[in-house]
């Protein structure tokens, strides 16, 4: 568990200094902290990706990279939430972004324990594959 919070606590430090942040018009905040240099990923294709999401105090509520399961779904089909279609749009294969995810763009059908519902979502990211769907 320290090893995990100490990634987050890295990743954080990293993204605060000398990073872009850019924020789009539907209020999503991202920033990249390492380029890709594989394919771009497109809705309608399908993603794999690795994701360490926290609440904004530090609370870890999931981590694929702590169970070696990285998390697959077809980009703007709805199987996310909303903040993560958007965020990972564009993105290049090995690029690894840190996304700010307000309320509004993280409904979700379940939450995890202790997770309240109107919380924003800090999620490190990174792209490791994309594909065309089957």
């Amino acid at each position: 568990m320290r090893a995990l919070i100490a990634c987050v606590v890295v990743a954080l430090a990293t993204a605060s200094q000398d990073t872009t942040w850019v924020k789009t018009a539907s209020g999503l905040t991202y920033a990249v902290l390492k380029s890709g240099t594989g394919a771009v990923a497109a809705r309608g294709q399908s993603v794999t990706i690795h994701e360490t999401t926290t609440l904004m105090n530090g609370t870890v509520i999931y981590d694929s990279r702590a169970k070696n399961t990285p998390v697959t779904f077809l980009l703007g089909g709805n199987q996310v939430i909303t903040g993560v279609d958007e965020g990972v749009t564009g993105m290049r294969v090995g690029e690894r972004r840190m996304l700010v995810i307000p309320p509004k763009l993280s409904v979700r059908s379940m939450y995890p324990a202790n997770t309240p519902k109107d919380s924003t979502l800090r999620i490190d990211l990174e792209l490791i594959s994309v594909r065309e769907p089957r």
